[in-house]
């Protein structure tokens, strides 16, 4: 009949010590490589066989490297309470295994592991503090420098953006206030342009005008020279257009200089006369025709010194005041009568050619 009995179990690749065992006990002193196969295995006999082991050794060493680098990386615990286990892989998997000294903080865990030898008393190596994973996060250009933390290396970076930024804003602060500035300015200096153009039109203006007069001045003179107040020692007592009941129109169409009988009349220009008589309301008068075919009449006059077709000068006796035809007392009537036969103002005609009146 066959046997149930469970296979017995390895013996411990560890060598107790400090009272756990002494070299030479039984099942406890192991020499030489541990590897968990067939060699370190007897058979069961019977139906209930073990299955040999060499894909589980192979895998469980590769398991043990893994936990070796993870718990020495991370500084949780290292195997200084068990004596150092020597690995051997087979060439096969070796051979496709990177090299744990080139990974990130690895080899310097490795190289202080070796370190230590075998010795289980020696004192604990500061793993993690010789290489910390936190290289992870550095640039080529920090690692050149000389970073080893990434941490502060990114507080750096975020500082020097900060640094930047501010900087940029100040960059920017500075150009505002530039532009605000140059934009003032260049509003003062064309207000300036505005008020020195404004001021040189104005003058320009001002001068224009003083050459205006000066020549309007000038003009009046001449025509004043060839031009003369019609009677001497007046009284303006009647004006163009004046309403009342005295004037059959209605209305008064002359310019009337109240003076002393006899006061010399005088012609305004010189002309031809067109006419001199009798003349109903208007009592003696006289016509004086300008070359440009305008007519003045003389009225009320109490004598006459000239006669038809006789060319008068400026200044020239023509008659003298009265107070003939329909009147209240002694003045002359003066009308004027434009080409066409239209009675304009006297005075504004008068004025017109440089006379004050």
């Amino acid at each position: 009949m066959a046997s149930n009995q469970p296979a017995p179990e390895a013996p411990s690749p560890f060598i107790p010590r400090d009272g756990f065992g002494a070299p030479g006990d039984a099942g406890a002193a192991w020499e030489g490589e541990w590897n968990p196969t067939e060699d370190s295995l007897r058979p069961v006999r019977g139906r209930h066989r073990v299955a040999k082991q060499r894909g589980l050794a192979r895998s469980s060493t590769v398991l043990g490297v893994g936990v070796l680098a993870a718990v020495g990386a991370g500084g949780m615990a290292t195997a200084q309470s068990k004596p150092p286990v020597s690995l051997s892989l087979p060439d096969s998997l070796t051979d496709n295994l990177p090299d744990a000294k080139s990974l990130p903080g690895l080899g310097a865990l490795i190289t202080a592991v070796g370190s230590a030898g075998s010795d289980a008393h020696a004192a604990p190596v500061p793993v993690a503090a010789a290489a910390p994973f936190t290289t992870a996060g550095l640039t080529a250009e920090e690692t050149q420098q000389g970073a080893t933390d990434a941490g502060e290396a990114l507080r750096a970076r975020i500082l020097q953006q900060a640094e930047q930024q501010q900087s940029a804003a100040d960059a920017d602060a500075k150009a505002a206030e530039e532009a605000a500035a140059a934009a003032k300015a260049e509003a003062e200096a064309k207000k300036q342009r505005d008020d020195a153009t404004a001021k040189a039109a104005a003058e320009k203006k001002a001068a224009e005008e003083a050459a205006a007069q000066k020549a309007e001045a000038e003009r009046l003179a001449k025509l004043a020279a060839s031009y003369a107040v019609p009677t001497s020692s007046y009284t303006i007592t009647s004006t163009f257009g004046q309403a009342g009941t005295m004037w059959a129109s209605g209305q008064h169409t002359g310019l009337d200089f109240a003076a002393p009988t006899g006061t010399p009349v005088k012609a305004v220009h010189g002309g031809t006369v067109k006419s001199a008589g009798w003349s109903g309301s208007y009592g003696y008068r006289t016509v004086l025709e300008l070359a440009d075919g305008t007519e003045i009449w003389y009225c009320h006059q109490s004598s006459m010194d000239v006669v038809v077709g006789q060319q008068v000068s400026t200044g020239d006796t023509i008659g003298r005041v009265g107070a003939t035809g329909n009147v209240t007392g002694p003045h002359l009537h003066l009308e004027v009568h434009t080409p066409d036969g239209t009675s304009i103002d006297p005075m504004t005609w008068l004025t017109g050619k440089g006379l004050t009146i």
